[in-house]
């Protein structure tokens, strides 16, 4: 493909003077130096670049001469990290790379002072596009500027191979086309469905970063979908993927089946965080495995709650999320059905849930489901009511008795001392007790000494 030109007057920023400065000191020492990757892109689409990469024909030994205090993080793949005024670049050095053994390393990695050898052996024409900054010229020698005005995510070259050459590949073409708002080249879009199932073989950490990424930006709903028709989900998430065509009671779920209500759940985020967005996702994966038809052919999902919590460590575990989010998610999935009955809750109950550390998170949960559903949203209000009303109750007050209390009454210790807590416990978050001497007195009264 013949080499297109175009200028771009990029805006002043601290992060642009940065990135043109290293250009400049690498270029008077006479190496060639560019911007490339996303920055170009997203300027070229009036997003001011953020995070500047830059490559050059320079080896890691002589960027290292001219930076001395830049640090390696890619040594195989000469990419140093070099930091002007406080902000840290990424400073490849050109490569050309050979065959791939495992879908993810090159088994060879050669050098090559020519940047344009180098765009060509990168994932999408879109991110293949390089930046002058000391001339405001761009340089496209794979067909990026073209893809960009026509909203397409296109692979550099074969789409089988450079999907072969890193399998991660695969999910980041749903995530760029998700994030650029463009539609994707139907090469692209064969030859990933033709290798969905490679995607099982990356590691774990790398799908969730991907997943995260989708789940929690832009288009979610879209990106999921386009995941499951390509045949990616499946191999990722198997469990997502089989909610599709779970069907539902239309008097509680007009919008379809599980699958519809799932991506319009996704549909309603708005830059969520990651537990959240994993919450949404994850919140009814126990109703395929839990679903069950009744006489007259109605689906019921009893206990589905229950069964999605119990899967969620399983499939955190495989995309190996922290413990604090698997708790959070977790916690999230089987407590999710509990909100359709607050108003009904005793008000003990009803204090605990609105004391709970992941309450805002569940109240969110809550809310996007009844919105992709039947859109009964009396339980909400009612829950915004009750902060309004009563803000303080987002924390629970120390309790009035302790176990040395009882025993100081004259109480003598044993399995009883569990339940009679118990019971003061409850009737204080009834409101029904507000001091020590009130609680003994309940004591006395509801239970006899021993």
């Amino acid at each position: 493909m013949s080499e297109r030109r175009r200028h771009w007057a990029c805006p002043e920023s601290p992060v642009t003077a940065g990135a043109r400065r290293i250009v400049d000191v690498l270029r008077r020492q006479g190496f060639a130096a560019m911007w490339v990757g996303g920055a170009v892109r997203d300027g070229l689409l009036g997003r001011p670049p953020h995070d500047i990469d830059l490559v050059t024909s320079a080896r890691p030994a002589e960027i290292l001469q001219l930076f001395p205090d830049a640090r390696q993080v890619g040594v195989s793949f000469g990419v140093l990290l070099v930091a002007q005024d406080g902000i840290v670049y990424e400073v490849a050095s050109g490569r050309e790379e050979r065959a791939y053994l495992d879908g993810r390393h090159p088994s060879e990695v050669k050098y090559t002072a020519d940047l344009a050898r180098d765009v060509r052996r990168r994932d999408f024409t879109v991110n293949a596009l390089l930046y002058d900054p000391l001339t405001g010229t761009v340089i496209d020698y794979v067909g990026g500027l073209d893809d960009l005005d026509r909203g397409v995510v296109r692979t550099v070259g074969p789409a089988r191979q450079r999907f072969r050459e890193d399998y991660l590949r695969l999910l980041r073409l749903v995530r760029f086309a998700a994030r650029l708002g463009f539609a994707i080249d139907p090469a692209a879009r064969a030859a990933a469905a033709e290798l969905a199932e490679l995607a099982g073989r990356l590691a774990a950490e790398r799908v969730r970063q991907e997943l995260e990424a989708i789940l929690t930006g832009p288009r979610p709903d879209w990106a999921l979908g386009c995941l499951e028709e390509i045949g990616l989900l499946r191999a990722v998430l198997p469990e997502v993927a089989a909610l599709r065509g779970i069907p539902q009671n239309p008097l509680f779920h007009p919008e379809g089946d599980v699958w519809a209500h799932t991506l319009l759940m996704l549909h309603h985020l708005v830059r969520p965080a990651p537990a959240l967005a994993w919450s949404v996702l994850l919140h009814d994966v126990g109703k395929a495995p839990s679903l069950h038809f009744d006489e007259a052919g109605e689906p019921h999902f009893y206990g589905h709650e229950s069964l999605g919590a119990a899967m969620v460590p399983e499939i955190a575990a495989r995309l190996r999320f922290s413990r604090a989010l698997t708790e959070q998610v977790a916690a999230a999935v089987r407590t999710h059905m509990r909100y359709a009955a607050v108003r009904e809750m005793r008000p003990a109950k009803l204090a605990r849930l609105l004391a709970d550390p992941d309450f805002p998170l569940q109240l969110e949960l809550h809310r996007l489901d009844c919105l992709s559903s039947h859109r009964l949203m009396e339980g909400f209000v009612f829950l915004l009511d009750a902060l309004s009303e009563q803000p303080e109750r987002r924390e629970l007050p120390a309790p009035l008795l302790t176990g040395r209390d009882l025993i100081a009454a004259g109480f003598r210790p044993g399995k009883a001392f569990k339940i009679m807590l118990d019971a003061v416990r409850e009737a204080q978050l009834a409101g029904e007790l507000a001091d020590r001497r009130r609680a003994l007195e309940f004591i006395r009264k509801n239970f006899v000494e021993n």
